[in-house]
């Protein structure tokens, strides 16, 4: 049967039955301390397997990227070495297409009665979590699942009325506010019991082909994976970059802020560890009256809420990785253009910020946390090209990959939560790169072209004098391209779609049977904007054991390679002219490069009611629209040649090596000064606006009560206990 988690004391071992054999199941949690499902196996006295499935098909289009593949593989080296001299053997590894019948047959290989694990949140794993206990329930197994990833578990956080909050301040401040403390991180178990493994084999779990580990071999010389490691980057970043975190956390060219990120996404890092620790070194300077290192701690707490309220969307709305939430934004009419979606990933937009963070991205996985707004907020608003594709390029890309919280970013944004960015104000890079790169020092880093411009020019190259471009060695157009989009272009653009937006929502109202305006919540009927093809991943779905050539099957992209000075021009210039010249319009292309069949007859209704009113404004109809020449030549990079690249590519570059090795949570694009979240909401500016959809009804399925997921009953001593 399915129980739920009691109270564990510290870390030790025994005291408990010597005849059980519990099977512990790692997964985003690969840590010995403070980790509530290993202590409770040690505690319980019996012998302890540890295990792992590599199951990476189950996640869809989800496929870990090659940066967060090599950062596992370290990380499952580490746990294993770990395990080890704790007694508890090997890390028993396992490659499936099926993680619960990969665990189903791991129970039964070795006589395991039964199975602890922590806690997830995303919806793919609520699902499969409420199987695994299902069938292990069915084959007499006991379950026990506990909270190892969260300050609190979803549904303790409610307000006053019960219900789950829908903007992140109120939130967080309820966190702060709840009447028991986090629970207190538990120490490393003093000694497993390890049984006979030897009819247990483990699979060889295969993370790199031979064609990425060149590139891996740079990330060993900045990051150093594994749970005790990411204990002394947190230690480094208490006794150092914290106490001036809130005046140097918006500068991006230099290491500002915590670089713990990628450990606390795999878990080798506890976040009520690093809670205890920021409030406890918060009180010493509240006592000494440091007000500005008080401030950098609250700062940086919020960026640890940032990442508990992401799992908080993700468990009440589990579709928010697909689908806004903000019912409006399902007819924001997103310019489906796969050449802009190519020159965004290759740095080469002529906006030098972005082209340097994009630089940065692909040749190291990491990104500041100012960084990853600016080239997000350019690719949704400038581009105005659908967020779920940037969300995918970064998990692709990010080292720190994490579904949840690249979710709530790229949510936030779009302007798809209660909360979240104006989606009609476009924020200008020019004015971005002097406020968090204003001596120019990382556009410089990552454009080399442009190393020689002087502070006033770096970051708006089109307006420098002649001869200051060839003092420097630019050739606009040439070596470094003309912006690809004029933002005064890009922000009327922006304003049409916008227009377009609220015509198509108000018709759908007008359409709707039933008069009800809360009808649009539920947007489940049109599917998303499909990912481009060179973002499917090809994953092998074979369930057997992996081979070394398994990761062979992955599609290449070296179209996403930064160009080199010498090879690309040509290929580049090919390419924008041919897409640049098939697509007049990118916007007129929505309907047919997107699946929206089978429509309903309700569908039908409003798009031809909107069709009818827009031409009533004397708005052209969203399929027969056609822009003017003049216009597109504003819009478009002024001439090919303008618009290709060349410049030094990533295959001579180095990645930084940062001291501490650690990484910032990537939420904290919520933090930023110009849209603090506790100011008027998303409804606020627009009060025609639906209220958030209300996905627990809509997604049901997806839905997994609190008592199938783990204990609804838990109280602050038990809650990872």
């Amino acid at each position: 049967m399915s129980v739920s988690s009691s109270s564990m004391g510290g870390g030790g071992g025994g005291g408990g039955d010597a005849g059980v054999r519990i099977v512990v199941w790692f997964r985003r949690d690969l840590r010995v301390e403070d980790n509530p499902a290993l202590a409770a196996a040690a505690r319980a006295g019996g012998e302890v397997v540890p295990a792992y499935v590599w199951a990476p098909q189950e996640d869809g289009p989800y496929y870990p990227g090659r940066v967060s593949r090599w950062w596992l593989s370290q990380s499952l080296k580490h746990l294993d070495a770990s395990l080890r001299r704790l007694g508890a053997g090997k890390l028993v590894t396992r490659r499936s297409a099926d993680a619960v019948v990969a665990l189903l047959q791991l129970v039964r290989d070795t006589g395991a009665t039964r199975l602890f694990f922590n806690h997830l949140y995303d919806p793919i794993s609520l699902v499969r979590d409420h199987r695994l206990k299902e069938m292990m329930a069915a084959e007499g197994i006991i379950v026990q699942s506990f909270n190892a990833d969260l300050l609190y578990e979803p549904w303790e956080v409610v307000d006053d009325e019960g219900q789950s909050f829908t903007m992140f301040a109120p939130f967080w401040n309820r966190c702060l506010s709840m009447p028991y403390d986090p629970a207190a991180p538990l120490l490393p178990p003093k000694r497993i019991n390890s049984g006979d493994l030897s009819m247990c084999p483990s699979d060889d779990l295969i993370f790199e082909d031979d064609s990425e580990k060149g590139s891996n071999a740079l990330l060993a010389r900045a990051w150093s994976p594994g749970w005790q490691n990411a204990d002394k980057a947190l230690t480094a970043f208490l006794n150092g970059p914290l106490i001036h975190y809130s005046v140097n956390r918006k500068k991006a060219d230099s290491a500002s802020t915590s670089l713990l990120s990628p450990y606390l996404h795999f878990g080798e890092l506890s976040v009520r560890k690093v809670f205890h620790l920021v409030r406890m070194k918060q009180l010493v300077w509240s006592n000494e009256g440091n007000r500005a290192a008080e401030e950098s701690c609250t700062l940086f707490l919020r960026s640890i809420g940032l990442r508990e309220y992401s799992r908080y969307l993700s468990f009440n709305h589990p579709c928010s990785h697909e689908k806004p939430l903000l019912a409006h934004l399902r007819f924001f009419p997103w310019v489906i253009n796969e050449c802009y979606f190519k020159i965004w990933r290759q740095g080469r937009t002529g906006y030098p910020l972005v082209d340097a963070g994009m630089r940065e991205l692909w040749a190291t996985g990491w990104l500041h946390d100012r960084i990853r707004v600016v080239v997000s907020s350019f690719f949704v608003k400038v581009l105005q090209l659908p967020w779920r594709w940037g969300m995918k390029y970064f998990w692709d890309t990010l080292l720190d990959a994490d579904l949840e919280s690249d979710a709530l970013g790229w949510q936030y944004i779009s302007g798809s939560l209660p909360d979240g960015r104006e989606l009609d104000r476009i924020d200008n890079p020019q004015l971005e790169g002097y406020k968090f790169d204003p001596h120019g020092e990382y556009v410089r880093r990552w454009l080399p072209e442009l190393a020689r411009l002087p502070t006033e020019w770096i970051h708006h190259p089109w307006d420098a004098p002649a001869s200051v471009l060839q003092a420097a060695g630019v050739e606009l157009g040439s070596n470094y391209p003309l912006p690809i989009v004029g933002l005064d272009a890009a922000n009327a653009r922006l304003q049409e779609a916008l227009s377009e937006m609220w015509q198509l929502e108000a018709a759908s109202r007008g359409a709707m049977d039933n008069g009800m305006e809360e009808g649009l919540g539920d947007s489940s009927e049109v599917p998303p904007i499909e990912f481009p093809r060179e973002l499917q991943m090809e994953v092998d779905r074979e369930p057997a054991r992996v081979t070394a050539n398994v990761l062979t099957t992955a599609r290449r992209r070296e179209d996403q390679m930064v160009p080199t000075m010498t090879s690309s021009l040509n290929r580049a210039e090919t390419e924008i002219s041919a897409d640049f010249m098939n697509s007049v319009d990118s916007r007129a292309e929505v309907p047919t490069r997107v699946n929206f069949e089978p429509r309903t007859e309700q569908e039908e209704n409003f798009r031809t009611t909107a069709g009818n009113v827009a031409r009533t404004n004397g708005i052209h109809e969203h399929n027969n629209f056609q822009q003017p020449q003049h216009r597109m030549r504003n819009v478009l990079a002024p001439s090919v040649s303008e618009a290709s690249s060349g410049w030094t590519g990533r295959e001579g570059g180095v990645v930084p090596v940062w001291s501490p090795p650690a990484a910032s949570d990537h939420s904290e694009t919520f933090a930023s000064d110009e849209a603090d979240i506790s100011s008027r909401s998303y409804l606020d500016r627009h009060p025609q606006s639906h209220p958030l959809m209300n996905w627990i009804q809509q997604v049901g399925k997806w839905k997994i009560p609190c008592n199938q997921i783990g204990s609804s009953d838990e109280h602050a001593s038990q809650a990872i206990s």
